[in-house]
C-alpha cells in the first residue's frame, strides 16, 4: 500500500549525502524500523527501503540517503525540494528493534557504517537504551568526515549522557581527529575500538546490534563469533542482532 509523502526539510550534508523530512500519515512504528520509497519511473515502479531516522514520537518522518549515480532512485529522491511529493509505504517493517534483543547485557553497542546510522540515531532519539542500558557504544564507520551525517547531533548527546555514550568514528580515507583511521574490522581486530571505548565486548556484558556494509557485517559477526558471541534469534536469544543494507 502506497500513499504521498510531501517533502517539508531538507539536510544537504555533502553533495551526495542527504536527509529528506516528510510528512506522511503512516501507522506507528519502533525505532530501527524501516519503510519505502517509491516513484513510478518510465512505466514501472522502482521502490527501496530507507530506516526512519526520527523517533516514533516525531510528527514527520526523517530518512537519510545517499545518491548513487547509477541508483534507479536515489538520484531522483536528491533532486525532490521542499513541497514535492514522493510515495511512501504505509506501514513500516524491519526486525532490527531494541524491543528483539533478549533482557540480559550491560552494554549495547551498535555497529554502523555510513547511511546504516539511521535507525541508530532513532534509537538514540528515544529514552529506551539510555533506561536499559549502562553504556551505549556506537561505532560510526565512513570514508571521510564529510560523511559524518548528524555529527553534532551526537556531539550533543554525548554532552547529555556522558560517559553512559561512547562516540567510536572510524574515517577511512583522511585523518580526523579522535577518530580511527581504519575500517571498522581491522579496528576491531587490533582492539582499537574496545580501547577508544574504554570497554570489552563479551557474551555475558554486551548486546551488539550491526547495520550497513555486508562485507562489514560478514567480518566483524565472524569476530564476535570467536568471542563466543551467537546471533540473536527468538527461538534462540543471542547477542548479535543485523541487518544488511544490500
Amino acid at each position: 500500500m502506497w500513499q504521498e509523502a510531501k517533502v517539508i526539510a531538507r539536510i544537504d550534508w555533502n553533495h551526495q549525502l542527504f536527509t529528506l523530512k516528510l510528512s506522511a500519515d503512516i501507522a506507528p512504528f519502533i525505532a530501527g524500523q524501516f519503510i519505502k520509497l517509491s516513484q513510478h519511473i518510465d512505466g514501472k515502479r522502482i521502490a527501496r527501503a530507507y530506516s526512519l531516522v526520527n523517533a516514533p514520537s516525531d510528527d514527520y518522518l526523517e530518512v537519510l540517503a545517499v545518491s548513487v549515480e547509477e541508483g534507479q532512485l536515489s538520484p531522483n529522491l536528491q533532486a525532490l525540494q521542499v513541497g514535492d511529493s514522493i510515495d511512501i509505504s504505509t506501514k513500516a517493517s524491519g526486525f532490527m528493534t531494541l524491543d528483539e534483543l533478549p533482557q540480559q547485557g550491560r552494554d549495547l553497542w551498535l555497529f554502523a557504517t555510513g547511511t546504516a546510522v539511521g535507525p541508530f540515531i532513532s534509537m538514540m532519539r528515544t529514552e529506551q537504551p539510555w533506561q536499559r542500558f549502562e553504556h551505549l557504544v556506537l561505532v560510526y564507520g565512513v570514508r571521510l568526515a564529510a560523511d559524518l551525517a548528524y555529527y553534532q547531533e551526537l556531539l550533543a548527546l554525548k554532552a547529555q549522557y556522558g560517559d553512559q555514550l561512547k562516540l567510536v568514528l572510524s574515517v577511512t580515507r583522511e585523518q580526523f581527529d579522535g577518530a580511527m583511521n581504519c575500517r571498522i574490522p581491522t579496528g576491531m581486530a587490533a582492539g582499537e575500538i574496545e580501547d577508544k571505548a574504554g570497554l570489552t565486548i563479551s557474551p555475558e556484558s554486551s548486546q551488539v546490534m550491526i547495520c550497513g556494509h555486508p562485507e562489514m557485517i560478514k567480518t566483524l559477526s565472524a569476530q564476535l563469533n570467536e568471542r563466543g558471541l551467537v546471533k540473536n534469534l527468538r527461538r534462540a536469544p543471542g547477542q548479535i542482532t543485523v541487518e544488511k543494507y544490500w
